[in-house]
C-alpha cells in the first residue's frame, strides 16, 4: 500500500517542472498550422494545433453566385478538415516531445477520428 508513496513525492517534488512542460507543449501546439480546403480550392480554412481556426478564405466568385446553402456547407467541410489536420498534428507533436511514451487518454484529448471533415 505504501509503496507508491516514493512515487507521489518524486511526483510532487516535479510539480514546477512539469508545469512548465505542459506551458511549452501548449505554446509549441500554438505553433503548429495546417491548411484544408473544400469545393477544389474554393474554400480554405486554416487552424492550429490547439485547435483554433485560425482563418477562412472564400473565393469571392463562390459569393458572387449568391447561393448560401452551398457555401455553409463548404465552410463546414473545410474548417472540420482543418480541425481534423490540426488534431493529428497535435497528437503527433505531442507524442514526440514525450519521447515516444504512451499516455492514457491523450488521443481522447483530442477527439481523435472526431471532426467528420467531408
Amino acid at each position: 500500500m505504501f509503496n507508491n508513496l516514493g512515487n507521489v513525492a518524486d511526483l510532487m517534488r516535479n510539480v514546477g517542472k512539469l508545469q512548465e512542460t505542459v506551458q511549452k507543449a501548449t505554446e509549441s501546439l500554438g505553433q503548429i498550422q495546417v491548411e484544408a480546403s473544400s469545393g477544389g480550392g474554393v474554400v480554405t480554412a486554416k487552424a492550429n494545433g490547439r485547435l483554433e481556426l485560425l482563418s477562412v478564405r472564400i473565393d469571392p466568385k463562390l459569393l458572387a453566385d449568391g447561393d448560401a446553402e452551398l457555401l455553409e456547407d463548404l465552410v463546414t467541410s473545410a474548417v472540420n478538415q482543418a480541425l481534423v489536420k490540426a488534431r493529428e498534428a497535435a497528437a503527433k507533436s505531442l507524442s514526440t516531445m514525450a519521447g515516444g511514451l504512451s499516455f492514457p487518454g491523450l488521443p481522447g484529448m483530442f477527439g481523435a477520428g472526431g471532426g467528420g471533415g467531408a
